[in-house]
């Protein structure tokens, strides 16, 4: 299981992620996140909610309420123009992060790491 403190700067981009094509709910996005990771990270909901807050409040997302026939009224969320710009920012941030945090792990066949 990945550490919530490792990836929470990056929920903001698995959620547009998962808004790029459709809207969503967030137990839909929820589980399709724990699907996608294999179960290896399960946001909990009350980060996820407060990211829809923050992306809302930022303009990243939208929401609006569902017309279901039946039970309660879902709120749904679709991303903006503005949330797809700050996807691919947050794309390109994570390609950095990735290429800097490379120079510092060790792999198993490094001579350092025996």
């Amino acid at each position: 299981m990945i550490s919530s403190d490792v990836i929470r700067g990056y929920n903001d981009t698995m959620i547009l992620y998962l808004l790029l094509n459709e809207p969503s709910y967030g137990y839909e996005i929820s589980k399709r996140i724990r699907e996608s990771t294999d179960e290896k990270y399960i946001i909990k909901e009350t980060t996820l909610y407060s990211a829809f807050k923050r992306m809302e409040s930022n303009g990243y997302i939208e929401s609006f309420s569902g017309d279901e026939s039946y039970g309660k009224p879902r709120t749904y969320y679709k991303i903006t123009e503005a949330g797809k710009s700050y996807y691919k920012e947050k794309c390109e941030e994570w390609e950095l992060t990735k290429e800097v945090i490379e120079k510092f792990i060790l792999k198993e066949n490094d001579n350092e790491y025996n």
